[in-house]
């Protein structure tokens, strides 16, 4: 079944995100413009959207709670799930997420499904970094990582390492 999709531009800190939204809930928000053919209408969601993530930048939001749309294979699903047990100002490592769920031989699977989140920052795959403390693979960049990481006071106990 096919679900009609919305989409709205918001403003924010690290530039602009590009939310879309189905009859289900958020599916989509990602740094940057939107995908080509995109249709930009009113949603339920945005409201609620835009109030959390301005709470989030204010310091005052740590988690987001909004309906979700994630479309992904079972085993996608099921990283992204674990990626909302990650608390704010904490870190994991892609070894530790893959024993999370369960298959710690999943490393790199763990880390391409992480590459493919659709929610950045409400499903927060920015709190995965390597296991030599340094940050890798983050589809906004990894200066928006560290900056979303400083954010969250990670990087204030010194543990921050960017390798580019």
């Amino acid at each position: 079944m096919r679900y009609a999709l919305t989409g709205t531009i918001i403003s924010s800190p690290l530039g602009d995100l590009w939310a879309e939204a189905s009859d289900r809930g958020l599916r989509r928000l990602m740094f940057g413009p939107p995908p080509e053919n995109s249709i930009c209408a009113d949603h339920v969601l945005w409201g609620p959207l835009i109030r959390q993530l301005e709470d989030y930048w204010a310091g005052r939001l740590r988690s987001f709670s909004l309906p979700l749309d994630m479309m992904g294979s079972p085993f996608q699903k099921k990283v992204w799930d674990s990626l909302l047990l990650i608390p704010w100002g904490k870190t994991v490592t892609y070894s530790e997420q893959a024993k999370q769920i369960g298959d710690q031989r999943a490393v790199r699977a763990v880390a391409a499904a992480n590459g493919r989140n659709p929610l950045a920052i409400v499903v927060p795959c920015h709190r995965v970094i390597g296991s030599d403390g340094s940050l890798t693979g983050y589809a906004g960049g990894l200066e928006r990582k560290q900056a979303l990481l400083e954010h969250e006071g990670w990087a204030q106990r010194g543990q921050l390492r960017m390798d580019l």
